[in-house]
């Protein structure tokens, strides 16, 4: 039988994952055994927590209040685990991070195999997405993301930093040419990034020290930052790219570098994680992993 600290765990699982399905691929179980145990965690409490049906899951307002409330006992907990595991610097347990779809799938990927091959008792669940991952609201331990965070309540930690740069194929330079300057850019065909229908085509340089904006007008434009990638190796236009994200690109001549004679603005790469007192090893170990194996690679020049 489950004990009150195993329910509760269980339910900040099942509120994270919305669905009784994704919180079985979450805890490996089946989606019957997930649901059977919901209906008993509500027998024993006497109260409904979640309302759901086929295409409809949310929380109750009981399960609201119990959610907030086991929460903050969870990382109690874990603080105190930390606490205490900390002086035997053991990494253990689970460790759920959320990473950019493109630099997760062409180097974070690697890194996380690496880091459980040396750490075996460490268990990491990596989600990539392109949506722009919290925390707190999608449940993670930590977030890596390009860019400092918006919410002031969170701790962050600069992994790496670098140029972005501006590239074309050699299709596209055969059929179009590349721009001599950056107003140029305004009779080219620009491939942009779009994130919750904001389309980011305010492309930022500096002419000296000069900062300067150029508003291109976007011919494509995807939510996705491998679309944009794959746009502009295939010669679907000029794209505004982050070294790390095209580096064996310019290496191999997939995509050609335009406009180098001007600095376009660096971006940073930070992992995002909740503020609390201690860390737990695992989250310690792991962001130093990262960090050392990012800066391994030149992305800066």
């Amino acid at each position: 039988m489950p004990d009150e600290i195993s329910d509760l765990r269980f339910f900040c699982i099942l509120a994270a994952a919305g669905s009784i399905a994704g919180c079985a691929r979450v805890m490996g179980m089946s989606p019957a055994a997930m649901s059977r145990r919901l209906s008993w965690f509500e027998a024993r409490l006497g109260t409904r927590l979640v309302t759901r049906t086929s295409r409809h899951f949310a929380l109750t307002a009981e399960g609201q209040r119990l959610h907030e409330r086991a929460t903050r006992i969870m990382h109690e907990i874990e603080e105190a685990e930390a606490e205490v595991t900390a002086k035997a610097g053991i990494p253990h347990g689970l460790l759920r991070v959320g990473v950019p779809s493109e630099l997760g799938r062409k180097m974070l990927a690697g890194i996380v195999a690496a880091f459980v091959e040396k750490y075996p008792d460490v268990t990491v669940h990596l989600t990539l997405s392109d949506a722009g991952l919290d925390v707190i609201d999608d449940g993670l331990d930590i977030a890596i993301r390009a860019g400092m965070p918006p919410d002031q309540g969170v701790m962050t930690t600069t992994l790496i930093s670098s140029r972005r740069v501006v590239c074309a194929a050699p299709s596209y330079s055969a059929r179009k040419g590349l721009p001599a300057t950056p107003h140029d850019l305004l009779r080219h065909d620009c491939i942009c990034l779009l994130r919750r229908q904001r389309i980011f085509n305010e492309w930022a340089y500096y002419d000296g020290k000069t900062r300067k904006e150029i508003h291109v007008t976007p011919h494509l434009a995807a939510s996705s930052s491998e679309v944009v990638h794959d746009w502009a190796v295939n010669g679907q236009g000029i794209a505004l790219k982050v070294l790390w994200d095209i580096a064996d690109d310019l290496k191999c001549g997939r995509l050609i570098e335009c406009l180098s004679a001007y600095a376009w603005e660096d971006v940073v790469l930070c992992a995002v994680y909740p503020s609390r007192t201690h860390l737990p090893p695992r989250m310690r170990f792991f962001l130093d992993f990262v960090k050392r194996a990012l800066r391994q690679h030149d992305f800066g020049t």
